[in-house]
């Protein structure tokens, strides 16, 4: 029986995995799901796809042959943005912050429900593709455009991930307000519920790109006992 032909305005998906078994039930519901899924089982094939047709999200296991996950993250945030979810060992924290570190925008732990990551995916697709309204938000010499999604610091572009631009812009949108981390995954990333590392990572990762000293915040600042707040420079001060 012939295949259907996909749909050219459907959302295209690459799942890396070299777990034959994992891949075909994930490739399978994302199908269902109205995506068009591409497939590797390697770092180096994943790259290759990549770079033939740009995905809209890729899930990406970090145990590969060749080029670990990690790798591939790094390499495929080189070449500009691309939202990412990564799949890792259950209990495996150290895993999933390193792959935050890299610019990953969510994770799942393996074993999990292909329903979940599904859900996942919308979630991450949604906030990389919607525009928002509100034009621009500047503080600090940061300046954002909600609606064409781009950033820059001191008149630099500013490279950030799906969630890092999210956080920044919600943070930029409230100055002045603390929120503690429960806050920040139901309003940034729309969970109720999550390992809060996440929330932690994001932070640290915009320290370092915003910050003149990270050590030392001056914009995103530790509120202890409740969480972050972002603190506007006064005027003329950026």
């Amino acid at each position: 029986m012939p295949q259907p032909e996909p749909d050219p305005a459907a959302q295209r998906i690459l799942v890396v995995d070299d777990d034959a078994t994992v891949a075909e039930v994930v490739v399978g519901y994302l199908e269902k799901e109205g995506f068009t899924v591409g497939r590797a089982a390697d770092g180096a094939s994943a790259l290759r796809r990549a770079a033939e047709s740009r995905p809209d999200l890729v899930v990406l296991d970090l145990m590969l042959p060749g080029l670990d996950g990690w790798e591939v993250c790094r390499r495929l945030r080189a070449d500009g943005p691309v939202p990412i979810i990564m799949l890792t060992a259950l209990g495996a924290e150290t895993d999933r912050i390193l792959g935050l570190e890299l610019g990953a925008d969510d994770y799942m732990a393996k074993p999990f429900s292909p329903r979940e990551l599904a859900l996942r995916v919308r979630s991450v697709l949604r906030r990389a593709t919607n525009r928002p309204s509100g034009g621009l938000l500047r503080a600090g010499g940061i300046v954002l455009d909600t609606e064409a999604r781009r950033a820059e610091h001191n008149g630099a572009p500013l490279a950030l991930t799906v969630r890092e631009f999210d956080l920044l812009a919600f943070l930029l949108a409230h100055p002045g307000r603390a929120f503690d981390r429960p806050a920040l995954m139901r309003r940034v990333w729309g969970w109720e519920f999550g390992d809060l590392s996440t929330v932690t990572v994001h932070v640290r990762r915009l320290r370092e790109k915003i910050e003149a000293d990270p050590a030392r915040p001056a914009l995103i600042v530790t509120v202890w006992g409740v969480g972050y707040r972002f603190d506007p420079p006064p005027q003329g001060g950026g």
